[in-house]
Parts: C-alpha cells; sequence; structure tokens
C-alpha cells in the first residue's frame, strides 16, 4: 500500500492535491501532526485535517509525533482520521492509549524512532492495527533513508508472527524507487512517501503510478516461495 506524505505537498493548495490524489495509487492519505515538543518542528492540526477530509477519497493515516497524544484523540478521530498512530516513546501508559484509540473506531498505530528497540513492542503487538516503524528521525521531511531500517522491518514482522498478530508494517521516511522494493521484501505492507511523490518533476499521480507498477514487476518476478509471508 503507498501513502503519499502531506508534509511534502503544496501547502498553499491542499484542496487541489487532496483532489488530484483521488484517484491515484495512494491507498492511504498520510498526515504528520508535531507539536514542536516530541519532535523539533511544528506542523498542522486539527484544522488542516477538517479541510483535507472535506476533500480526502482515501482513508487517512495520521501520525501522531506529540507529547500526551492521549488528550486529542477524540478530536483527530473527528476531524477524519480514520487511523491514528501513536508514538512508544510518547506514551508510558501505552496499552491504554491504544485501547482509547480502538474504542473510537479507528485502526490503532505504535510508531518507533530508529534507535527504539522492536523488543518493546512484544507485549502490545497483539492488541495493534499497525506498526509505523521510522526510517529516518522524525520532525523534518527530505532526511536520508537509514539502512538499518531494513532489518528492522524483518525483526518486526517475525514479532508480530510470534504473536499471531495482523498488524499491518508501515515504514516512513526517505522512501524511494531504490529502497521500496527491499523494503516489501522484508516485510513492509504500507509505504509513506513524501519528497519522493511531491518533489517529482512529474507530479504525484505519475510517481505514485510508477512506483505501484515498480512493485509489481518485484513481485512478478519473485519465485514462489521467495518472499516472507
Amino acid at each position: 500500500m503507498l501513502a503519499p506524505s502531506f508534509l511534502a505537498a503544496d501547502l498553499a493548495n491542499l484542496q487541489a492535491e487532496t483532489e488530484r490524489l483521488a484517484t491515484s495509487a495512494a491507498d492511504w492519505l498520510h498526515f504528520d501532526v508535531m507539536d514542536g515538543r516530541f519532535v523539533p518542528n511544528i506542523s498542522f492540526g486539527l484544522p488542516v485535517l477538517q479541510a483535507v477530509a472535506r476533500y480526502a477519497k482515501q482513508p487517512i493515516d495520521v501520525h501522531l509525533m506529540i507529547e500526551e497524544p492521549q488528550h486529542y484523540l477524540s478530536a483527530f478521530r473527528d476531524a477524519g482520521a480514520s487511523i491514528i498512530t501513536v508514538h512508544y516513546e510518547a506514551c508510558p501508559h501505552l496499552h491504554r492509549v491504544v485501547q482509547q484509540i480502538k474504542q473510537l473506531g479507528c485502526r490503532a498505530g505504535v510508531a518507533l524512532n530508529p534507535h527504539t528497540p522492536v523488543a518493546l513492542l512484544e507485549d502490545i503487538a497483539a492488541d495493534l492495527d499497525l506498526v509505523l516503524i521510522m526510517s529516518v528521525n522524525p520532525g523534518f521531511g527530505g532526511q536520508t533513508f537509514i539502512p538499518n531500517t531494513l532489518k528492522k522491518v524483518a525483526m518486526v514482522k517475525e514479532l508480530l508472527l510470534d504473536a499471531g498478530s495482523d498488524a499491518l508494517i508501515e515504514v516512513d521516511g526517505g522512501v524511494n524507487m531504490t529502497n521500496a522494493g527491499p523494503l516489501v521484501e522484508a516485510g513492509a505492507d504500507v509505504l509513506v512517501a513524501g519528497n519522493f511523490v511531491f518533489s517529482a518533476p512529474e507530479g504525484p499521480v505519475a510517481t505514485l503510478a510508477s512506483l505501484r507498477d515498480h512493485l509489481a514487476g518485484l513481485e512478478m518476478d519473485t519465485p514462489a516461495g521467495g518472499r516472507r509471508q
């Protein structure tokens, strides 16, 4: 699945950006919320999400890079979120927060920063709908992909299988045509792409289509049994 990140979109024309993605290869729309405390940047919040949701045709995947996210979950659901992801590092009572998200009728995700060990999810894995692996340090777009992410994705895949969890694995940061295939082979289900999609000369719709075709071609070239299930 492909989830273009609005952090890299034309912020002066979000209605137009949302409408042109409506018939694209995007499966979700990724919406990064930053508070200037958990991460050293401020992005956008509830009013912008409400505006985007009016024109969105795909589910909106909200990634909360904020402290004390439990205070804002219902507001983000009401503003249009279908998936809500919080950071492990921001939630001392993570199980409670995950249950709050589920009770709101949203899919519940937990994100891990690059330095955070995968094993810390062992006791919550069975309750999750999504695990988001940060492949850059959170806070800014346009960063370089951290190669260790491939190993980390494979470790998450193994942990989820051991837990009997159907949670999806999402990767966010520095995703492009070069690393997309290896990420999917490692076990990723959802790829978030920002600058690669919105800064491409051919535009986001054509870039998403090319990425979809690229991944479909890799899957066809993979021998039976050659990919991890």
